[in-house]
């Protein structure tokens, strides 16, 4: 359900490291439950998720340790690492000062 761009970055990480892909598209049920619950900050239709193919990702390294953030820091070195060779510009939410989202991964603004 990813854009294009996503599905070939993340097929390169996973070249590289374990990982687990938790979600591309959310419908309006799932998107505004992940608000409800306080992991996500978008209600429907305004989140990257919510776009078809998704312009977001949600991916956790395996094994799934959801307090083990700096497995989380890891697999976003590869990320970032494997995003730039490919010349795509990705966000990571690890790296958002207001509300951290460790798993969450959406191509830049720029990227069509």
């Amino acid at each position: 359900t990813c854009h294009p761009k996503l599905i070939t970055l993340f097929k390169m990480v996973l070249g590289e490291r374990d990982c687990i892909i938790l979600c591309g598209f959310r419908n309006e049920t799932d998107q505004n439950k992940a608000f409800d619950e306080g992991k996500s900050k978008l209600r429907w239709p305004k989140g990257n998720h919510n776009k078809q193919p998704s312009r977001a990702v949600d991916v956790a390294p395996f094994p799934l340790n959801w307090n083990d953030e700096q497995s989380f820091r890891d697999l976003a070195s590869i990320v970032k690492q494997q995003a730039a060779c490919l010349g795509i510009k990705v966000n990571w939410g690890g790296d958002w000062h207001s509300f951290k989202d460790l798993p969450h991964w959406e191509l830049d603004k720029e990227e069509e």
